[in-house]
Parts: structure tokens; C-alpha cells; sequence
């Protein structure tokens, strides 16, 4: 329970960003009277208060101030000590009374045309309306500001209400909006050395990046922010920061650091009378404690912080506080007293616009629910809580996307649990599938889109148009080929591919096209053959209270079945960390004992349904830490045979779905294959077995073009590429965060004869016909780290490229043994098998020897 809370309720930590606050300077006597020297003075005497931040010294002076102006009927002072009057007050956190001020300030500047003082006016009441959590209010106001301070050039009070702005989009949740507003503040305030803003701003966009889950980029911009804020001497600000530096710093887990920041926020905050931001930081202490499981304490927090927020009207922090303290009654085991607490945040959350603690507090009251026995009222909770994060996600641009939605991945595995429990198997299978962010782009799926935003759709039309022509060409070079032409459509496809990137990056409305849909899930259920069964194992042991299990799903044409059973983490992911290093190590026969046990726990529970289907193709969506696992090595005790000796097995990525859609190409005639081996035969790089493996892939299927040694350049791939449906590279490959320098190959690239391929860029090698393209190279499936996350696998890379399938290894492979197996894999074809069954034979004929040798490659996408 106390993992889901904590990672709820961090998102409460920082409730209200800084905004700057405007004020316009007040224009003194003209003549040198004694009134007018007493009242310049005074107000002398007033702004080093205020800038000693000392507010409630500072308000009878300005009354003062006030009173002599209205005596003289000086509309301007008056309406500047109005102002000043009103900013204190909203400086102590008396909204209402400081709301007062401003609105009889406005007035009167209008009256007298200062329209700097009007700007300032606007903001600041734009500012007390976002407070009090009425954000399409605040939004008016700034937009009156905002032109204002344009048409004056006063460049502080544009930055001010920019800044301002993007505190309304961070509040509602549109973290990209905020971010560009930011970025169009940021550079105004250090055009003009206004450092109190520029750390304000710099603050703001921690924030983001923090709600982002980016919590280092987030700690970047907060250690600029502070010493600036120090600087000037803004211990508003400065405490503001350290409440957020402690913010990310509970995030990371470091709670006692937290701490830390947090007491010293609060004696700066109560020191300068804030207490807007003291509320805040006592709640964000009260979370430290209740996360170390001291709930008495973390209560004592809360209580302090609840009336304060009330106090000064801040109901977006008397909500998180209602909510922080309905999880120390759960935690105590007064479930319906949490339920209460609970029933009162929401509301607010939703009166304020916050939609990311909405969110938060809905997936909180599912989960109760679920504990409780309500089930139908959890998955109403939980369903309505994901689709508001998806709703959120929609406003990301592609960069920010990976780190958004884990944050809250929990709430997602609660009503998967949920639904399971239920029976609601296809809600279930949809949602673990939905609740998730794709690696790469599918730029197919730009053909013919439809989006709102009408700048992202004339750049889809635009690419339309050209991909159109490359198309066209295509279709000219399959009838008549020549190299020259050949070469002029690598340069358009080059075009094309980086027209869809720039696109895809830049429009939230491009990169949501990526994402899976619930018609994608359709598409593959529809797509699935009926002598295919399709598995996809799914651990869901993160969300706290709800018991820890794993589920596997089992989809055929007509029918989502799921088992699930419970497990220990912690020893499951040992177990399957050991067996992985066991697989790489042909020295290593203890991986026998830890294949079974895996079989036991993945493959048994669904034994028997897979059986009763009989199926001639297995197909395993893996994700996570699955993506490295061989499933075909796992052995059946029973009956000592291994998955690949009773079923094909091939593996599925999101995009495969397209490929499995397609028609299967069926011909009475062998494949014929372009290979290309061993395209640097000295020293380190020298591969002779795959020189000897492509000879004999010649002979093997006439009609096959061979490219050994120096012919094998990526020069001539492109070149020849079109004119074959298979496709072969016997070569070296480099795929982990570093450069191999035992083989003097750069990091995530493939070896040619005269060039080494990144392979981002492999939607520019033309591989939209082909029908597999084999990897015969080093650890051409794995991912760029160990953790089962990050950009998806190579193969996957290639699959989105055009490749209707892929095969590739997982790790390292011993080259005598790729020979054997890549000869006896198209002979197989040759004979009529399928993709999947020719290399399921050819895996058999090496199955008495240690799985190192035999398992790690791997076919990706359509195995017909």
C-alpha cells in the first residue's frame, strides 16, 4: 500500500508553482512639498519592507500612502498604494482581502492610461483567481495582461505573465504548454538581468520536468534556481526551491535528504510570513514520515498544514492534504474513515482543474475499493483514472512520453487485477496493452492521419505528398531497375523518413498517432491465424496491497483467456536473472534446474489451453524483462522436452501487428536471398564462418546474390535491397550504451565493408518489401540496456523499417554454430516450411548441445 500512496501523492508535493508578481512603481510628487516628501518617504520606507519581504510592516505604511493620495486626489498614487496594498496581503495569503485592493486599483489605472499599472493589476488578480484554483479566470486575466506589457515593452511584465501562464498549464496538467510558455519567459528576464524572475521561471520548469518523472533534469534546473534566488535575496523563492529540491529527492527515495530540504523551507517560509508555501512544505514533511511508516507523526504534519491551506485559500493544498491523510487511516486500517477523506479531495481536485491529482485520488479510491470488495466501483475509479492520464499524455511531445506514464503504471496493474478477478478478460488484456508507451514510431501510421491541431495536419499532408511520390518511384523501380534510379530514391526515401521524424517530434498530436489504440488490440485479435495461439506472461506485483501475482494471457481468433497465480518477486526475478547469465554461459549446466522452474511458473498454469488449441505456431508478446528471454529453452519436466521441440515459437512487438495483418505471400518458388558476409575479413572484425555462410546460402537457393568481403558495402545493399524478398547480413553488430572496441565498432551499428550503420536510420536502407531480414550478427535482438526499457530492440527497429519479420540473436554467438543453423534454416524454407518452422527444425538439430548455442536467435513479427 505504501508504494501506490507515496507515488500518488508526490505528485502533491508541489502544489503551487511561483509566479512573479508585477508591481508598478509609483509616481511621486511633482513639486518638492513637504506632503510630498513625507509621502515619498513613506513610500521609500514601505518598499524596504516589502523587498525585506517584512509584508505586515509594510501595510500601514502603504494605508498610510493611500490616504494621503486620495486626500489630494492623486489617482495614480492612490492606485499604485492600492496595488501595493493589495500584494502584501496576497503576500500573508489573504486572497479575498488582497483581491479587494487590486480590483479597486484597476480602475484607476485605466483612469489615469497607465497601462503598466493596468498590466500589473490584471496579473496580480489573474494570480489570487489561480490560487483560489479558478484557472479559466486566471487565464482571462493574463491574457489581458499580456498584450498590454507587449504594447508598452515591458519586457519584465511580458516574462512575468508568460511565466504566469504556463503555472495555469502545469496546474491543469498540460505539461508541454507550460514548457513552452517557460521557454519564452526564461530568455526575456536574462535579456534584462531580472534574476528574482529568471529563478522563479528556472524553478518552474524543475517542476515540469519533475511531474514528468524526469527527476534529474528536474534537480538541474532547481540547483540554478537556488543560487539566484539567494542572490537577490528572495527567501520566498529560496524556500519555494528547497521545498522542490526536497521534492525530488523523496522521489528518488531519499527520504532523510528530503527532510533536510524541508525544514529548511519551512523556517524561511514561516520567517518571511508564506504561508501558502509553509502548508505546503509541513504536507510534504508529513508525506516523508508517513512513507517511513511513522503515521502519528505524518497525521501531526497534516493537521498543521490542513487549516493553513484553508486559511490562506488554497484549495488544490487543502485537497492533497485531505488525500495524504485518508492514506494514514488506510494505512491504519480505518479503511472508511480513508474513503471519507478521499470523497472529500475530490471535489476539489476537480473544482481546481487539477487533473493529474484527480487522477491520483481516483486511482487511490479504486484500489480501496478493490480492498474493500467493491469491484464494480474499483474498475470505475481505476478505468476513469488511466483515462485521464492518457488524456494528459496526449499534450507530451514524444521526448517527454517514456517517463510519464510508469509513474503511475501501479494504478493500471490494480485494475488489471481487478478485471481479471472479475472475468473481464479482453477489458483486462486491452488495458495492460493500452497503458503503455510505444518505443518507436510507426511512420505508416502517418499514411492518410487525421489530427485537430491544423499546423501538425498540413505537416501530415505534407508528408503525405511526398511519401506518395517515393511510392510511385518505388513501383517504377520494381519494373524497371537501374542503379542510378535506385540511388535517387535513397535520397527521397532519406527525405521522407526525416520529414516523419521532425514531424513526430515536434506536434503531441503526431506522437499520440504512435500509441496503442483499442482498435490496434482489434487488429491483432483479427489478425491471429487459427492454428496460432499467442501468449503474453504480465507481471503485476507493484501495486502494493493487491497481492502479487503474475498473469498470462492467451489469445486465439475468437477467444482472451488469462491465468494468473501468485508469485514472489524478489526470487522470480532472481530466478530469471540467474537463468538469463546461465543461457550466455555454455559452461554453465545448472541452467537445466532454473529451465524447469521457469517452465513451472510461465508456461504450466496455460499448458493445458494451449494443448486443447493445437496450435502449429506459439507467439509470445514479451515485454519487459521477458524481451530477453528464449521461451523455446524453457523445459517441461514431464515430459523432457523443451518449448521449441513441441511448438515453433516466434515473438510480437505492437507494430508486428501490421505485418501479421498483410496477406501471406504465397509462391511455388524457393526464396531467393541478397546475403552479405564478413564485409571486413581481417584482424578483429574477421567472421570467416559467415563468408562460408552466405557461399552457401548461394548455393543453396539459386537465383540468391552474394556479397562477401569488401563487395559486402552498404553502398550496394542499398542498391539491391528492392530486388529481394529476403535478406541476409552475416556482419558484426553493436548494440549496448558503448562503443565495442574489440571489434572497433561504434555503438548501435551494424558492419559494412566500407561504412558503419547507425541503426536509427534503418527506415532508409528500403527493406518495405522484404519478408524477413536476418540478423546474423551480435546481439542483434537485445534492447540498449539491461533493464528491459528504452528504445525497443533492434530487431523491432528493423521491423519498423518495412520488414514483415526479423531474425536476430540475443546475445553474443559463436559463429560455427550460426553457420549450421542459418544453412539448415533455409534449407528448411526451401523445403516449403515456414519461417517459424524451418527455424524451429534447424534449432532441433542442435539440440542436444547447450542452449547457448542454439537459442538466441529469434524471429520478430510474422512467422507464416
Amino acid at each position: 500500500m505504501q508504494k501506490i500512496l507515496t507515488s500518488v501523492l508526490a505528485v502533491c508535493v508541489y502544489l503551487t508553482p511561483l509566479t512573479v508578481t508585477l508591481i508598478a512603481q509609483p509616481s511621486w510628487g511633482e513639486t518638492e512639498t513637504p506632503q510630498a516628501q513625507t509621502t515619498e518617504k513613506l513610500l521609500q520606507q514601505a518598499i524596504q519592507k516589502r523587498e525585506q519581504q517584512e509584508y505586515q510592516q509594510a501595510i500601514p505604511i502603504f494605508q498610510q500612502v493611500l490616504v494621503m493620495a486620495q486626500e489630494h486626489k492623486d489617482q495614480k498614487l492612490e492606485a499604485t498604494a492600492l496595488l501595493w496594498l493589495g500584494f502584501c496581503y496576497s503576500a500573508l495569503g489573504e486572497k479575498q482581502q488582497a483581491l479587494s485592493y487590486y480590483n479597486q486599483a484597476l480602475p484607476l489605472f485605466r483612469a489615469v492610461g497607465d497601462r503598466v499599472g493596468e498590466a500589473a493589476t490584471l496579473h496580480n488578480i489573474g494570480q489570487v483567481y489561480s490560487v483560489l484554483g479558478e484557472q479559466q479566470q486566471t487565464l482571462s486575466y493574463y491574457n489581458q495582461a499580456l498584450p498590454l506589457s507587449r504594447a508598452v515593452g515591458d519586457r519584465v511584465g511580458e516574462a512575468a505573465t508568460l511565466t504566469s501562464i504556463g503555472a495555469v498549464y502545469f496546474v491543469l496538467g498540460e505539461q508541454q504548454q507550460a514548457l513552452s510558455y517557460y521557454n519564452q519567459a526564461l530568455p526575456l528576464y536574462r535579456a534584462v538581468g531580472e534574476r528574482a524572475g529568471e529563478a522563479i521561471t528556472l524553478n518552474n520548469i524543475g517542476l515540469v520536468y519533475w511531474a514528468l518523472g524526469e527527476q534529474q533534469q528536474a534537480l538541474l534546473y532547481y540547483n540554478q534556481a537556488l543560487p539566484l534566488s539567494r542572490a537577490v535575496g528572495n527567501r520566498a523563492g529560496e524556500a519555494r526551491t528547497l521545498t522542490s529540491i526536497g521534492a525530488v529527492y523523496d522521489a528518488l527515495g531519499e527520504k532523510q535528504q528530503a527532510l533536510s530540504y524541508y525544514n529548511q523551507a519551512l523556517l524561511l517560509s514561516r520567517a518571511v510570513g508564506d504561508r501558502e508555501a509553509e502548508a505546503i512544505t509541513l504536507h510534504n514533511i508529513g508525506l516523508v514520515y508517513w512513507a517511513l511508516g511513522e503515521q502519528q507523526q505524518a497525521l501531526s504534519y497534516y493537521n498543521q498544514a490542513l487549516p493553513l491551506s484553508r486559511a490562506v485559500g488554497n484549495r488544490m493544498g487543502e485537497a492533497a492534504t485531505l488525500t495524504s491523510i485518508g492514506a494514514v487511516y488506510w494505512a491504519l486500517g480505518e479503511q472508511q474513515q480513508a474513503l471519507s477523506y478521499y470523497n472529500q479531495a475530490l471535489p476539489l481536485f476537480r473544482a481546481v482543474g487539477d487533473r493529474v491529482r484527480e487522477a491520483a485520488t481516483l486511482a487511490n479510491r479504486g484500489i480501496l475499493f478493490h480492498n474493500i470488495n467493491r469491484p464494480i466501483k474499483a474498475i470505475t475509479d481505476l478505468e476513469k483514472s488511466l483515462q485521464i492520464n492518457l488524456e494528459l499524455r496526449r499534450g507530451l511531445k514524444q521526448e517527454h512520453r517514456q517517463k510519464f506514464l510508469p509513474q503511475y503504471d501501479w494504478s493500471a496493474t490494480a485494475l488489471v487485477d481487478v478485471l481479471i478477478n472479475q472475468k473481464k478478460n479482453d477489458q483486462a488484456f486491452a488495458w495492460v496493452n493500452l497503458f503503455s508507451t510505444a518505443d518507436l514510431a510507426d511512420y505508416n501510421r502517418l499514411i492518410n492521419a487525421k489530427v485537430a491541431n491544423p499546423a501538425a495536419q498540413q505537416a501530415i499532408n505534407n508528408w503525405n505528398l511526398k511519401n506518395q511520390q517515393l511510392e510511385t518511384q518505388r513501383q517504377q523501380l520494381q519494373n524497371n531497375f537501374s542503379a542510378d534510379f535506385a540511388e535517387k530514391i535513397r535520397q527521397l526515401e532519406t527525405q521522407v523518413y526525416q520529414q516523419a521524424t521532425d514531424v513526430s517530434r515536434q506536434f503531441p498530436e503526431v506522437a499520440e498517432l504512435f500509441e496503442t489504440t483499442p482498435a490496434d488490440i482489434d487488429k491483432l485479435k483479427s489478425s491471429i491465424s487459427a492454428d496460432t495461439v499467442i501468449i503474453q506472461p504480465v507481471l503485476l506485483t507493484n501495486a502494493g496491497s493487491i497481492p502479487k501475482s503474475l498473469a498470462i494471457f492467451i489469445l486465439t481468433k475468437n477467444k482472451v483467456t488469462v491465468i494468473k497465480t501468485l508469485i514472489k518477486p524478489d526470487e522470480f526475478d532472481q530466478l530469471l536473472t540467474q537463468y538469463l547469465e546461465q543461457l550466455e554461459d555454455d559452461s554453465d549446466f545448472g541452467f537445466a534446474e532454473n529451465s524447469t522452474k521457469l517452465y513451472d511458473i510461465l508456461i504450466r498454469p496455460v499448458e493445458a489451453e494451449i494443448q486443447k488449441l493445437q496450435p502449429k505456431q506459439l507467439s509470445i508478446i514479451a515485454t519487459g524483462k521477458f524481451s530477453y528471454l528464449p521461451f523455446e529453452t524453457l523445459r517441461d519436466s514431464k515430459t523432457d522436452k523443451y518449448l521449441i521441440q513441441k511448438y515453433p515459437v516466434n515473438y510480437l512487438s505492437r507494430i508486428s501487428t501490421s505485418s501479421l495483418s498483410s496477406s501471406k505471400e504465397t509462391t511455388s518458388q524457393a526464396p531467393k536471398v541478397l546475403a552479405f558476409g564478413n564485409p571486413v575479413p581481417r584482424e578483429s572484425q574477421n567472421l570467416p564462418g559467415a563468408e562460408t555462410e552466405v557461399t552457401e546460402i548461394k548455393k543453396l537457393l539459386p537465383g540468391s546474390e552474394v556479397y562477401p568481403g569488401n563487395k559486402a558495402t552498404l553502398a550496394n545493399f542499398k542498391n539491391q535491397v528492392f530486388r529481394f524478398n529476403f535478406v541476409h547480413l552475416a556482419t558484426h553488430g553493436c548494440f549496448q550504451n558503448a562503443d565495442c572496441t574489440t571489434i572497433n565498432l561504434k555503438n548501435n551499428s551494424l558492419l559494412f565493408a566500407d561504412a558503419q550503420f547507425n541503426i536509427a536510420d534503418a527506415a532508409f536502407l528500403g527493406l518495405k518489401g522484404t519478408q524477413l531480414l536476418t540478423l546474423s550478427a551480435c546481439q542483434t535482438a537485445k534492447k540498449i540496456d539491461d533493464k528491459g526499457v528504452g528504445i525497443a530492440g533492434v530487431a523491432y527497429i528493423f521491423e519498423r523499417a518495412g520488414a514483415k519479420a526479423v531474425m536476430a540473436s540475443l546475445w553474443a554467438v559463436e559463429d560455427d554454430s550460426t553457420q549450421k543453423l542459418m544453412i539448415d534454416f533455409y534449407t528448411n524454407l526451401q523445403q516449403g516450411k515456414t519461417k517459424g518452422e524451418a527455424l524451429q527444425q534447424a534449432k532441433l538439430k542442435q539440440i542436444e548441445r547447450h542452449p547457448f548455442y542454439w537459442s538466441p536467435f529469434v524471429i520478430i513479427g510474422d512467422a507464416r
